[in-house]
């Protein structure tokens, strides 16, 4: 198979729709840049409206023939999820990519109850691919990416208490939530291929990557000698965005990429060139994944149907 090594190696993306949640910045702006300096039209789902068109002049700048544009996405509010969706008038999409997060967090909620990791990093992807799926598998060749984390493997999901309510441990939370990403992008394939659609979902992950997300949590709270020693790491340890970004662009773009592939930084799964990536057992469960799948679809009244999938 060949792979996405480096941001040159990215197959011609001309024709090519792309949805990129999160993209005002880090492995979100890099992966969108990308693809529109390979020719795909990008939309850059952003919560804030001025970071978002900033972000899109930048791609601009760097990208004189980017054809970009800012289209407001808060995944932490579901009315939000779906006026975007319903804006969303094309009637094919190539790329969806699942990148927006949170990480590490106080506890918090989102505007519908959610525990706000569980909620941003799992139920709002999953209302707005399972809004965008009609187009998804009207579309050849489609694929869905979803961005996860090696962290993943401190702690399966409690399919009892997905908003953590009973016990909220910041750290666990996140786990839990990239967890839920693994599990949905299982599932997800899963259900395609019963479906006999051609969709692939895939995930990646940045491994230890320089962004501005291992310090909000700190920030937030005002924890200041933490934000310096996780801002001194991603300084002398991270590898920079660019490279965190390219796992998701060869999930993403590679030819032959597998569904329900799991691809992160080759050594140690922190940094490096994009290849296939160890998860934990717990990610593979059929069972798990449909039981998250169905609590999802119930928590966010959005149901998901691959009705003329295979046509």
């Amino acid at each position: 198979m060949n792979r996405v090594r480096y941001a040159s190696d990215i197959p011609d993306q001309s024709g090519r729709t792309a949805v990129v949640t999160g993209a005002n910045s880090g492995i979100g702006l890099i992966t969108a840049r990308e693809l529109a300096r390979r020719g795909a039209r990008v939309l850059l789902a952003c919560r804030d409206e001025q970071r978002g068109k900033e972000a899109a002049a930048r791609i601009r700048r760097a990208v004189r023939s980017a054809d970009v544009e800012f289209a407001a996405l808060d995944l932490a509010d579901l009315a939000s999820v779906r006026e975007f969706a319903e804006a969303y008038r094309a009637d094919t999409l190539d790329l969806l990519i699942n990148n927006a997060g949170v990480m590490a967090l106080p506890y918090g909620r989102t505007a519908d109850g959610f525990e706000t990791q569980f909620g941003v990093n799992h139920l709002g992807h999953f209302a707005l691919t399972g809004l965008l799926l009609p187009k998804l598998l009207h579309t050849p060749g489609a694929r869905v990416v979803s961005v996860s984390s090696g962290l993943h493997a401190l702690s399966d999901i409690d399919i009892g208490d997905l908003n953590s309510e009973r016990d909220y441990r910041r750290w666990i939370a996140y786990a839990r939530s990239k967890t839920a990403n693994l599990l949905f992008v299982h599932e997800l394939a899963r259900r395609a291929a019963a479906a006999g659609s051609g969709l692939v979902a895939a995930a990646a992950h940045p491994g230890y990557a320089s962004t501005n997300l291992q310090t909000a949590g700190a920030r937030m709270e005002n924890r200041r000698a933490a934000e310096r020693v996780i801002g001194l790491g991603n300084r002398i340890i991270a590898q920079p965005a660019s490279a965190g970004a390219l796992p998701t662009l060869h999930a993403a773009t590679a030819p032959g990429v597998r569904p329900d592939s799991f691809t992160g930084p080759r050594l140690l799964g922190w940094r490096g060139a994009p290849a296939p990536s160890w998860r934990a057992r717990w990610t593979l469960s059929d069972v798990t994944s449909e039981r998250l799948w169905v609590a999802s679809e119930q928590l966010t009244g959005v149901p998901v149907s691959f009705a003329g999938a295979g046509a």
